[in-house]
């Protein structure tokens, strides 16, 4: 089955409604990605991608028109187009010609969801200023937890991405910067980055950025190491109240459940918008229904039908059954 370039539209637990676009279309790999984060949704990074240079399939300009034309014409309530999905967006060094177009096409706010590894590069930090948003993850000030975390290609500085953030969050040039903290605990309990030390060494690297919002989450799906657990939603709670008290409540976000919100959306053809959505992010029958607004009845029967093709295939958190693309 092929894959979309855009999809959705998406729930998301931080932008509501979003339709994602997947700027690289690398078939030969599950991910197209620079880290082999442990905590990731997709599982492993077979092959990492050192630099956007090395990247093999990107999509074009073009092409990313043509899909979204398509599309957004058959979906109303939409509340960000977002880049994401199976790649690191900003290894596509066309980014910024993308969005441009994209503003020809819609006047829906874009979004772009990055891993930061490539903020030192300013051709990347020009690319993201063209956004509405930047959401960029940053786990750990400190060089070690931020190895372990995300196992990045070699080449990729933890320096270099703290300083490219500082920049883009002074640009001036109108994007909105905000920083995803995404906090981790082993199996038995312990955290991985957010130890006394951690969060101290955390506080000063952001006053040092100063973002315009913080974000605090942890994980909801299942992650590519097994025992990877999400921090309970007391203790997030309580490190929240920790960054409001040294940043204010204004800047500062706790992410928490997903948000129930309708979106209207022209049906063309089930089965690959259900699979499109899977192969970005694995999804529990009802987080399915929800995201893509389809009657259960009918979704029962598309995901036995993708499960019999060997399109996609069932994995388990502590708690909830997911599906997962192949």
């Amino acid at each position: 089955m092929r894959s979309r370039i855009v999809y959705g539209p998406i729930l998301s637990r931080r932008l509501g409604r979003s339709l994602g676009v997947d700027v690289i279309k690398n078939t030969g790999s599950k991910k197209n990605c620079n880290y082999d984060c442990i905590y990731c949704q997709l599982g492993y990074a077979e092959l990492k991608i050192r630099s956007p240079e090395d990247v093999r399939e990107a999509v074009t300009p073009e092409e990313v028109s043509e899909s979204l034309q398509k599309l957004i014409n058959n979906i109303e309530g939409l509340d960000y187009i977002t880049f994401s999905g199976t790649c690191e967006p900003t290894l596509n060094l066309s980014l910024g010609e993308i969005i441009r177009n994209i503003r020809k096409i819609s006047g829906v706010p874009i979004c772009v969801i990055t891993n930061s590894s490539l903020l030192g590069r300013e051709d990347v930090q020009n690319n993201l200023a063209e956004a509405d948003l930047v959401v960029a993850t940053l786990v750990s000030g400190n060089e070690e937890t931020w190895r372990k975390i995300h196992r990045p290609a070699p080449g990729i500085d933890l320096k270099e991405i703290i300083e490219g953030l500082r920049k883009l969050a002074k640009s001036g040039i109108g994007n909105r910067l905000a920083l995803e903290v995404m906090l981790l605990e082993n199996k038995a309990g312990r955290p991985l980055n957010f130890t006394d030390e951690e969060i101290e060494e955390l506080v000063k690297t952001i006053r040092y950025i100063c973002p315009e919002e913080i974000e605090i989450l942890t994980i909801s799906r299942p992650p590519s190491e097994k025992w990877v657990r999400p921090v309970p939603e007391e203790k997030l709670k309580e490190i929240a109240k920790r960054f409001i008290f040294e940043f204010g409540d204004r800047k500062v976000k706790l992410v928490l459940k997903e948000k129930k919100k309708k979106v209207k959306v022209l049906r063309t053809n089930v089965d690959e918008e259900v699979y499109a959505l899977l192969l970005r992010r694995p999804c529990t029958f009802e987080q399915t229904c929800q995201s893509l607004n389809i009657n259960p009845e009918n979704l029962s029967s598309v995901l036995e039908k993708l499960l019999g093709e060997g399109k996609i295939e069932i994995i388990s958190s502590e708690v909830e059954k997911y599906y997962r693309a192949k």
